[in-house]
C-alpha cells in the first residue's frame, strides 16, 4: 500500500456483477479505497461485506448506490452488462466531469453471445465519448479478463489491452492494470477499443469450442521499454 492508492478511490459501478466484483477485490487488496456502485444499496453493501470477509477486513470496500459511489470516487469503472450501458451512463453523467472513466463494457447481445457485434458508435467504449462528452477522458479496459481469474491467487496468464482518448489516461490506467496484478499495454487510442470488444465474442467462442472456461490473450515478441 503506498501514498497514491490512499489517496485514491475507486467507483465500481454494476460492482455487484462478477466482473465487477473480480476487479474490486484485486485493487482493494492493492490498498484503494473501493466504492461497490449498484442501482440496488443493499445488493451493493453484501458485496462489499464478501469482498472484505476475503481480505479479512485488512481493506476498504464500501456498498453503495452508482451515483453515491460516482460522486465520491476519483475513479469510475464501469462493469454493466451491455443492455444497461447507456441507462447506467446516463444516470451518473452529471457526477464525472474532470473525472477519470474507464469502461469494462463487452457489447455482447444475447442470444448471439459468440458473434461480434458491435454498436452504431463502433464500440461501447466510443458510445461513452459520445454521452460523457470531451471533459471526462474515457479508456476501454479489462474485456478479456475471466472474472475468475481476478479472484483467484497467483499469475494471471491473461494481458490487458488498453485504449483511450488520451495517453495520459492510458498511462493512469496501466497504472490499476499493475496494480490488479496483471500486464497491461497501451493500445492506441479510443478507436482501437473496437478490438479488445470484440475479441469478447471470440473467446465465448472458443470457450465454447474447447470446452474452456477462462481464455484470455497475451502478446508474444515485445517487452516493456
Amino acid at each position: 500500500m503506498d501514498k497514491e492508492s490512499l489517496m485514491i478511490t475507486i467507483a465500481v459501478l454494476g460492482g455487484t456483477g462478477k466482473e465487477g466484483k473480480g476487479l474490486a477485490y484485486r485493487w482493494a487488496k492493492a490498498g484503494y479505497r473501493v466504492l461497490i456502485g449498484s442501482r440496488s444499496s443493499e445488493k451493493a453493501v453484501t458485496v462489499a461485506s464478501e469482498i472484505m470477509q476475503l481480505l479479512e477486513g485488512t481493506s476498504s470496500v464500501v456498498g453503495t448506490t452508482n451515483r453515491d459511489a460516482a460522486e465520491q470516487s476519483n475513479i469510475i469503472v464501469l462493469t454493466v452488462p451491455y443492455t444497461a450501458h447507456r441507462e447506467t451512463l446516463e444516470s451518473v453523467k452529471d457526477l464525472l466531469k474532470g473525472k477519470l472513466f474507464i469502461d469494462v463494457t463487452v457489447p455482447v447481445v444475447p442470444p448471439k453471445l459468440t458473434t461480434v457485434q458491435l454498436p452504431p458508435a463502433g464500440s461501447a467504449a466510443q458510445e461513452a465519448v459520445e454521452i460523457l462528452g470531451a471533459e471526462v477522458p474515457v479508456v476501454a479496459a479489462f474485456q478479456n479478463i475471466s472474472h475468475k481469474h481476478l479472484l483467484e491467487e497467483g499469475e494471471i496468464e491473461c494481458d490487458v489491452l488498453v485504449t483511450g482518448t488520451s495517453k495520459e489516461a492510458r498511462d493512469e490506467v496501466l497504472k490499476l492494470v499493475d496494480a490488479a496484478g496483471l500486464t497491461g499495454w497501451d493500445a492506441g487510442p479510443i478507436e482501437n477499443s473496437v478490438v479488445a470488444e470484440g475479441l469478447g465474442s471470440v473467446l465465448i467462442y472458443i470457450n465454447k469450442r474447447y470446452g474452456s472456461k477462462n481464455a484470455g490473450i497475451r502478446l508474444t515478441s515485445v517487452q516493456k521499454g
